[in-house]
Parts: C-alpha cells; sequence; structure tokens
C-alpha cells in the first residue's frame, strides 16, 4: 500500500499485488470489444512524527490514468496507457522525532506511459510491451514479451515472459550526480480451470536488479547504502470459486517473496465480489503482509547510542552497507478494502474502490518485528469509468 520504490520492471507489478497480471481465466481468445478506461486515485499517507502539519499527514498522490484496448483485425490487438502522478508533501522521518532530519517538502511530477501490441495465433498470444516514465529526478525505459498458449479445450494456459529496464537516477538535491540501474525479469504461469466454477493459477517470478540500489536522498544524510545487485523471487497462488447459490465469486491469492537482502515476506488476500440486482457488484476486500527485515537494516532508535540515528558501529560496518528505509524492516501490513461497480446500457461500467492500510511493527507474524518504526497509515480513493464498443 505505502508508494513503492521506484522501478521501471516489465514485469514487477505481475506478483507486486494479487489481481494484476495475467488474470486469472485459463481461455487465450481475441477480444471482441474495444475499451476505454478513465481512473482517477488519490492516496494520502500518515505518520506521527514526519508529518507537514498536526495530524501527521505526509505524502499525497493525485492520479488520473487513461486506457485503451482496441482489436485492430481479427489477430492483432492494441493497447495504450498513460498516468500522470503528483506527489506533494514531505518525505518520512526516518521512524520517530528522535531519530533524525526529514521532513523536507517534495513536489514532483511523474509522466508515465505503455504501450502493447499482441498477435494471436489461434490458441497463442504474444505480446510486445514498450513503456517509458519521466520526473524531475528518475528516467525510466522498459520494453518485455509476453508468450501465453492455451490447450485446446482451452481449459490451461501456459504463461512465459520477460523483461528489460534500464533506469537512469539523477537527484535534485545534494551533490549532482546520475547513476544507473538496471533490472531483469521473468516470469512463468499457468492456469487451470479446475472445475465449472473454479479456476487456480500459479506464477513463478524472478528478477535481477543491479547499479544503484541505494536511496539518494538518504544517503545525502549519510544512513543509506545498499548492495549494488539485488535477486528478488516470489510465487503467487490464486484461487477463485463461483458460488451459484449466492451469485458471488470467492477470490483468494497467497504470495511468497524472499531475496538476497534476506528479506522474506508473505502475502495474503481475500475478496468477496457480490452481485446486486440493478447492475451492481459490491467487493470487499482483505490483504495481510508481514515481511522480515534486511540484513543490512539497522532501527535507528533502538539501535543509536549518544547521537541518533546513527547505531553501535555504524561507521565500522564491516559489510559496508546500512539502510534505515522501513519499506525494508520487519512489520506487519493489513489492508482492509471496499469496491463497488454498477454496469449501464451500452457497455458502460462505473467503479469507486477505498482501501485503508496500516503498518506497525509489532504486527509481524513468525518474528519480532522492527521496534523502533513509527506507525505507518495510508487511505486510497479511486474512481473510475470503463465503456465497451
Amino acid at each position: 500500500m505505502p508508494i513503492p520504490a521506484k522501478s521501471g520492471s516489465i514485469l514487477a507489478a505481475a506478483l507486486a499485488l494479487p489481481g494484476i497480471v495475467p488474470s486469472a481465466h485459463a481461455q487465450v481468445t481475441v477480444p471482441n470489444s474495444t475499451l476505454i478506461q478513465f481512473k482517477y486515485l488519490y492516496y494520502r499517507d500518515y505518520q506521527a512524527s514526519g508529518g507537514v502539519n498536526n495530524n501527521g499527514e505526509r505524502m499525497t498522490v493525485k492520479s488520473p490514468a487513461l486506457y485503451l484496448l482496441a482489436p485492430i483485425s481479427d489477430s492483432w490487438v492494441f493497447e495504450i496507457g498513460a498516468v500522470y502522478d503528483s506527489v506533494s508533501g514531505a518525505s518520512p522521518y526516518y521512524h520517530t522525532v528522535l531519530s533524525g532530519a526529514s521532513g523536507r517538502p517534495i513536489e514532483d511530477g511523474r509522466a508515465a506511459g505503455d504501450l502493447t501490441v499482441t498477435k494471436y495465433f489461434g490458441r497463442t498470444a504474444l505480446s510486445v510491451r514498450g513503456a517509458y516514465s519521466t520526473e524531475d529526478d528518475y528516467k525510466s525505459v522498459a520494453g518485455g514479451l509476453t508468450l501465453r498458449h492455451a490447450t485446446p479445450d482451452q481449459n490451461t494456459t501456459f504463461t512465459i515472459g520477460a523483461g528489460y529496464s534500464s533506469d537512469e537516477i539523477s537527484p535534485t538535491d545534494g551533490p549532482v550526480f546520475t547513476r544507473t540501474k538496471n533490472t531483469l525479469d521473468g516470469i512463468v504461469g499457468i492456469t487451470q480451470v479446475l472445475g465449472r466454477n473454479d479456476t487456480g493459477q500459479i506464477n513463478l517470478y524472478y528478477a535481477r536488479q543491479s547499479g544503484y540500489l541505494t536511496d539518494p536522498y538518504k544517503a545525502l544524510y549519510g544512513i543509506d547504502q545498499r548492495p549494488d545487485s539485488r535477486d528478488q523471487r516470489a510465487v503467487l497462488v490464486r484461487w477463485n470459486h463461483y458460488f451459484d447459490s449466492f451469485k458471488a465469486a470467492l477470490r483468494t491469492s497467497y504470495r511468497f517473496y524472499n531475496d538476497d537482502w534476506e528479506i522474506t515476506a508473505h502475502t495474503g488476500t481475500i475478496e468477496w465480489a457480490q452481485e446486486l440486482p440493478l447492475g451492481f457488484t459490491l467487493t470487499p476486500s482483505l490483504r495481510y503482509t508481514t515481511q522480515s527485515a534486511a540484513y543490512f537494516y539497522y532501527d535507528p532508535v533502538y539501535d543509536a547510542v549518544g547521537g541518533a540515528p546513527f547505531p553501535p558501529g555504524y561507521f565500522a560496518n564491516p559489510n559496508g552497507f546500512y539502510t534505515a528505509d522501513q519499506r525494508l524492516s520487519a512489520f506487519g501490513g493489513i489492508t482492509p478494502g471496499l469496491k463497488i461497480a454498477v454496469s449501464f446500457p451500452g457497455g458502460w461500467t462505473v467503479d469507486g474502490k477505498a482501501e485503508y492500510y496500516e503498518q506497525r511493527g509489532d504486527w509481524r507474524i513468525g518474528g519480532d518485528g522492527s521496534p523502533g518504526l513509527q506507525d505507518f497509515k495510508a487511505q486510497l480513493y479511486q474512481v473510475g469509468v470503463t465503456k465497451k464498443f
């Protein structure tokens, strides 16, 4: 739920959150209609010690997005997306008011676009995708290929994909420099119809990041130095079941994540999509995440002696790596959500979604969380309009 670290990975989103790519159905068929969609997202988060006002509000993001899918023949499909993120607020304190001088004002904007072209060969589909994003201190160029193949009965689909991104980091505060980061990633998966009302899916994901992986703004204060490579692995399992008697679908997923920074994370999600009269669908959801800390993470409050945020042995760290970034700490996080959608004649759909996220060190399951974490809270609201014709 917190704004993720910047990444141009073409496939990273596939396992970042349940319900992204690929969708949990087995068929490989050419879409028979054009779809245009507009979404507007509003996000804000809170951290009592790092806010820019008395209620702890820290960061606000406003993000309009457009998406178009258009079959251009009986075997070619064209997709294009564009988004603009407007970010304002302040960067977080390390964890509490005792642990550092952050809370710097931030004003930034990110413009991004992607283009996907898919060619269908009967039960096989090959997609080629390119993406570009730019902001004041960050640029990313990415591309990828995805191949999907369905069995003759369309009950099983195999997916394999690979992507590459090249990112350029040029911080606007502190020393002027430009560094690069590259990501090579891949995904393999299978989607299976398990019965008239059941589908299952499993995806395996791997990514190799190399280059400048340090947070340049935390490095400015001398509190962040990370390895120049990172191997990431993840497994995503989904199961969906439709209940005829309730006219409702149960959607469940579990995601396991591990990397060579010694972060291990588990994420479980459950959704109940309830059909209602007059074209309405109501979908409550709940997601829980727990993760361990990176091996070079230190707690800037509880490890500090005589002058936070520096822990004992900080300047003599034998591996030379250290971070106080709470995204690399040990914590648990809970996200309840609610989505409502209504379909209208003529191919129109209007939807709205609200999610609340809260993260605490003592909510971690499987071990102790990082004790110095300031509670982190966030809200997300999104509205959308879709037209099929």
